[in-house]
């Protein structure tokens, strides 16, 4: 499982903070304590920024590799913003990310096509977000074959199906679900990526309500989540499932993760 770390995003409070008073020791000690946890990428988003979110998210990238080469997912719909930040980037980046929008669209793909850059790519279209499973099939179609054809690897693309709240329509659990087996078995090589927690809005125990959904997302063949890595008890889940599903042999992350206190009765 890919894991992408949530955490620095600029909607946090903190987060704001830090980049306002240009706190490196800070923004470094949560970009640590995801990477030490388990994440693979950890997530830049300097959104709330309108005017300066490009200069701020470089800043960021430079601040979170500044001791360690600590890839980052650069999480931005701005085409400048993504440039700017990827001109400090060392390594191989994630861009998130590109949908089926047209502006968005055509302003991303120059950026993605004919690197080795990985890319969310956001079932979403002028449309707005489709909320059956025929519709998400038809976006992520025209997006993944679209990208290829411009010379972006399949297994460099991670498809977002996009978890809609199962308070306002009981359906959208299974329709997401759905989702990501049926455009895992279309798309051989594609891999699924989503941040879930938008399933339980609205509803009480949200964390618990999610980690069951992980798993349930992981048996379908979720393979990416931007998530939280410092939740003991989701990261615990995401191994489990994974271990459960056959994607770890002979058990040997379960039995560190046990053997770490992780897994845990």
């Amino acid at each position: 499982m890919l894991i992408i770390g949530e955490l620095i995003n600029a909607s946090r409070q903190a987060i704001k903070s830090a980049i306002e008073n240009q706190d490196k020791d800070y923004i470094q000690k949560v970009a640590r304590e995801q990477y030490a946890s388990g994440a693979n990428y950890i997530d830049v988003n300097a959104g709330v920024f309108y005017k300066t979110e490009a200069e701020h998210l470089k800043w960021l990238v430079e601040t979170v590799q500044a001791e360690e080469e600590i890839p980052c997912s650069l999480d931005s719909p701005d085409p400048g913003a993504i440039e700017l930040a990827l001109s400090a980037h060392r390594g191989t980046a994630f861009i998130n990310s590109i949908s089926l929008e047209k502006e968005r669209y055509e302003a991303m793909l120059p950026i993605v096509a004919g690197t080795d850059l990985k890319i969310v790519a956001l079932c979403m279209s002028d449309d707005g977000m489709p909320d059956k499973v025929d519709d998400r099939m038809a976006v992520a179609d025209r997006l993944v074959n679209g990208l290829v054809q411009h010379n972006v690897p399949i297994e460099n693309i991670y498809v977002d199906p996009l978890v809609q709240p199962i308070a306002t329509n009981t359906d959208y659990g299974f329709a997401f679900l759905e989702s990501i087996q049926q455009i895992s078995e279309a798309f051989d090589g594609v891999h699924i990526l989503c941040g879930l927690s938008n399933i339980s809005f609205g509803l009480p125990e949200r964390k618990f309500l999610n980690q069951i959904f992980m798993t349930m997302a992981i048996a379908r063949g979720l393979d990416g989540a931007i998530v939280n890595p410092l939740d003991k008890k989701m990261m615990a889940c995401i191994i489990t499932a994974e271990t459960l599903f056959g994607r770890d042999d002979f058990c040997t992350a379960y039995l560190n993760a046990y053997r770490s206190g992780l897994i845990e009765a």
